[in-house]
């Protein structure tokens, strides 16, 4: 890679400290239907993918259906406590100082979710308006599906080779690789678990970093050894 023309970063656990809260959210939920999970595990097993496959897998695990109005409770529920807990990623701004490169975020997450949660971590103008959802897409696919990189890619007029991702869930470095771009795996959330780095590491990632700030100098070295395996 001669350069990096643009950064793309996923939200939740990545720029933003929100994974974990989510999970809370949904466990809570689940409980009163017989499912006793803790919020890290929750984490663990579904970070990174969608309600509705969330609801499939645990109406399976329990043997029964869950309410039809499941899916929007919780949602409501985590964009309340977004709105009155949610932090920055530790680092994202010193991070976002540094960064020369175009950035931009790219999130399974609905556009309302992201602008509740990264406004509260003084992020949402920071970015704006590159902020792209997949719920926003002609064709709603989420990661792993590349569709929504591939879109940012195509507004910036940047080759996908050019860009770099940075991804804290096994779908988005499946995403990020299945769109032809280099994918730094990131494991610097409360919701990280003994060998997430593995499991980024594994899904294609080409280094794992625990800290955002370490992210600038893993590009400038994307840059220096072209085709370098970290």
């Amino acid at each position: 890679m001669a350069a990096c023309e643009l950064v793309i970063f996923d939200c939740d656990g990545t720029i933003m400290d929100s994974e974990l809260l989510a999970a809370q959210c949904e466990t809570e939920a689940l409980a009163e239907y017989g499912a006793t999970m803790t919020a890290q595990a929750f984490s663990e097993r579904f970070a990174g993918t969608a309600s509705e496959h969330v609801k499939n897998v645990m109406e399976q695990e329990l043997g029964r259906s869950l309410p039809d109005d499941h899916i929007k409770k919780v949602k409501a529920k985590i964009k309340e406590r977004l709105w009155r807990e949610a932090k920055a990623m530790p680092g994202a701004h010193e991070m976002l100082d540094l960064l020369e490169q175009p950035r931009c975020v790219c999130s399974n997450a609905d556009m309302e979710k992201l602008k509740i949660e990264m406004t509260r971590g003084e992020l949402w103008d920071r970015f704006r308006p590159y902020i792209f959802s997949a719920h926003d897409l002609e064709e709603y696919r989420r990661k792993p599906d590349p569709d929504i990189f591939l879109h940012a890619a195509k507004e910036f007029g940047v080759s996908p080779s050019a860009c770099v991702v940075v991804e804290d869930s096994l779908a988005g470095i499946q995403a990020g690789k299945a769109a032809g771009m280099r994918v730094i795996g990131f494991t610097g959330g409360s919701h990280t678990y003994r060998g997430h780095s593995d499991t980024l590491t594994d899904a294609g990632a080409e280094t794992v970093a625990s800290r955002l700030v370490d992210i600038v100098p893993i590009i400038a070295a994307f840059e220096q050894w072209d085709g370098a395996q970290f």
